[in-house]
């Protein structure tokens, strides 16, 4: 009996062989073509591509362009980035984080208030106090 090779086995979480892969990209400097990269929820980078078009619409949009890369190739290509990892029809997406707000400028503490103004004065502070949501994964 023959023990199994597992050196060529492939990852547990890679769907292997995923063959021609749907990637998302948008345009770069000077028309160029440039491929999107995700971070997975610990933050680390990774290439994505999705098994059909469907699925890159139902996770990314109707708008995301996209073209057509075998898996050895977005590897090639994400790999002098130092991105190792290949997700394959994540599902699930967050859109990258807005810029924060502008804080409302600090009253001048010297100039006297009205009564209901002072009331409507300290909700502002107490909400602009308040903490801002945050996604657990990152576009970008």
């Amino acid at each position: 009996m023959t023990e199994p090779l597992y050196d060529e086995d492939p990852e547990p979480s890679e769907r292997f062989p995923a063959g021609l892969l749907y990637v998302p990209f948008r345009p770069g400097p000077s028309g160029r073509t440039t491929l999107r990269l995700f971070r997975t929820p610990l933050g680390r980078r990774t290439a994505v591509g999705f098994t059909s078009r469907r699925r890159l619409v139902t996770t990314l949009g109707a708008e995301q362009a996209w073209l057509r890369l075998a898996a050895p190739a977005l590897r090639a290509l994400t790999a002098p980035l130092g991105v190792i990892t290949l997700t394959v029809d994540p599902q699930f997406t967050a859109p990258a984080a807005a810029p924060e707000r502008a804080a409302p400028a600090a009253p001048d503490r010297a100039a006297p208030v009205a009564p209901d103004r002072a009331a409507s004065a300290a909700q502002d502070r107490a909400a602009s106090a308040a903490p801002a949501s945050a996604s657990a994964l990152r576009v970008g």
